[in-house]
């Protein structure tokens, strides 16, 4: 009996797919264009608090390394050899998640970044545009006139 897994660790196990399950769907949604700043903080609101829910899984997966470590020091090879190959592709799973998740994250606020400054930018050309329009539709001076002439030179 002692190289067989506690009943709890069935259940964690259970729990720590589960999850890994859950966050690897999340985060295979297929990506989309987005122009809407607050869709996209949205966004990244859900992947932080799936980041902090990934830092309260840890425990168990902690947990789970750590009894297939007793485990595998009282168990025959053969018993010792399975557990670890299951704990093994779930740390796997659990480290390219951990990745994953930090590239979306940092992906996402320099897409947002770029959203802000290109609206900056767009606000900023659209003023512009709108003095240029007040400025052309402006009464052209006098023919005689050099001095209003020059000045008009000068703004063009």
């Amino acid at each position: 009996f002692d190289s067989l897994p506690p009943a709890h660790y069935k259940e964690r196990m259970n729990t720590i797919l589960l999850w890994i399950q859950q966050s690897e769907t999340k985060l295979s949604m297929p990506e989309v264009a987005v122009a809407e700043y607050e869709i996209m903080e949205q966004r990244l609101r859900e992947l932080k608090a799936l980041q902090s829910s990934l830092q309260e899984q840890q425990k168990g997966l902690n947990y789970l390394s750590t009894t297939v470590d007793d485990m595998s020091r009282k168990a025959p090879a053969e018993v010792s050899q399975k557990y670890r190959s299951e704990i093994e592709l779930i740390l796997g799973r659990w480290k390219k998640l951990s990745v994953q998740l930090v590239e979306h994250c940092q992906k996402l606020e320099e897409l947002m970044t770029k959203l802000q400054r290109f609206q900056n930018d767009a606000k900023t050309l659209k003023k512009w545009m709108a003095e240029v329009d007040v400025f052309l539709k402006e009464e052209w001076p006098a023919l005689g006139d050099s001095e209003a002439l020059e000045k008009q030179l000068e703004q063009c």
